[in-house]
């Protein structure tokens, strides 16, 4: 159980690193938008198996499921209905332009987890 903790921590805090450099020095119309998106679910997903590496079958599902709720927050501007527009960091947070791209980019980073999930199960069975 340790094993698989320290795993997904060390995944986490990589696809963090790689969330903040693009976040920092990426200004394109690709790897910033589409690729940020995708890697946002996927450090969703390691962040929660840190703390439950089992039992969660569903999780990248879930995960799904909640970044395309705040997808759709976006479309009805929910840091405007919510009074939260003057604060920088609920507005980036929250974001507030929908696209029918991100719901997708989501669902390719969800995929890559179940990908990670079986490889990383099966490395640390061999082990």
């Amino acid at each position: 159980m340790k094993k698989t903790r320290l795993t997904y921590a060390l995944l986490f805090l990589s696809v963090l690193l790689a969330e903040v450099l693009i976040a920092l020095f990426v200004r394109d119309a690709f790897v910033r938008p589409y690729v940020g998106d995708m890697l946002v679910t996927l450090l969703i997903c390691c962040f929660a198996r840190i703390f439950f590496p089992t039992g969660v079958k569903l999780l990248p599902v879930y995960v799904f499921i909640f970044a395309s709720a705040v997808e759709v927050g976006q479309y009805f501007d929910i840091v405007k209905l919510l009074g939260l527009e003057n604060n920088t960091f609920l507005s980036v947070m929250l974001g507030r332009t929908f696209s029918l791209a991100d719901i997708f980019c989501y669902a390719i980073g969800c995929l890559a987890f179940f990908g990670t999930e079986l490889c990383i199960r099966r490395s640390l069975k061999n082990t």
